[in-house]
């Protein structure tokens, strides 16, 4: 039997490329990112080890986690030899689960006291998407948070907006400020002119019940954009 031609398996690896080794002996901080992956997919194929798999998708993605979470199951079968659908899924699976924990450890920001916090809360609801989506924060008066409440979803280059929803939901939780939040699958944070539009709207309709829209924050991968902070309409 030709052993070059089957998939490498974790006990044929070199003594420095068994990553579960290493993690027992080192801990698992010492496992680089690369590393970390070839655990979840446990071999890779005739020509490289798992690592190698591994660092190859990391390096199509440019080494970033937020990218490698826009992958779906179809772009790892087509793209990496050696990953098939089940290895696939543990990938996609790995990545929701890391953001759901990021989800879970927002719930220190319940008191908004600037942006930067508006963005910890929805980076992991909404940077790798690749559609629009458009969130509204409901907060009382001490910018405490009531409510987090998807409003819209869209395609890659845009989503509408119903103001109407976001003021019943307002009117209903007795929120006195909202944030409007959305984001741009795109990467720019720069805000179109559809996102002065319904900002400008917003803020109106809010005047008329008395209720404060405090922000409209644009989210992206690794930054966001806001009008407060840009003195922009608010």
């Amino acid at each position: 039997m030709d052993h070059s031609k089957e998939k490498l398996t974790i006990t044929e690896w070199a003594e420095e490329d068994r990553p579960r080794e290493k993690m027992l002996i080192k801990g698992i901080s010492a496992l680089s990112d690369a590393e970390l992956l070839a655990i979840l997919i446990g071999s890779g194929n005739k020509n490289e080890s798992a690592v190698e798999l591994s660092q190859r998708i990391l390096y199509s993605v440019n080494n970033n986690l937020n990218s490698l979470g826009k992958l779906s199951i179809n772009d790892l079968i087509q793209n990496f030899k050696g990953i098939g659908e089940a290895k696939a899924i543990t990938i996609i699976a790995a990545m929701e689960l890391g953001k759901r924990r990021s989800l879970s450890e927002t719930e220190k920001y319940q008191q908004i006291s600037s942006s930067r916090d508006i963005f910890h809360i929805f980076q992991p609801i909404l940077g790798d998407l690749r559609h629009e989506e458009a969130w509204a924060l409901l907060m009382n008066t001490s910018n405490k948070v009531l409510k987090k409440i998807p409003v819209s979803k869209g395609g890659i280059t845009g989503t509408v907006i119903d103001i109407r929803l976001i003021i019943k939901e307002a009117i209903e939780n007795l929120a006195t400020n909202i944030v409007l939040v959305h984001n741009h699958p795109s990467g720019d944070t720069k805000p179109s002119e559809e996102d002065n539009a319904i900002t400008k709207k917003l803020k109106e309709a809010c005047k008329l019940i008395d209720i404060h829209l405090m922000d409209h924050v644009i989210i992206c991968d690794d930054g966001y954009y806001s009008y407060l902070d840009n003195d922009k309409f608010l």
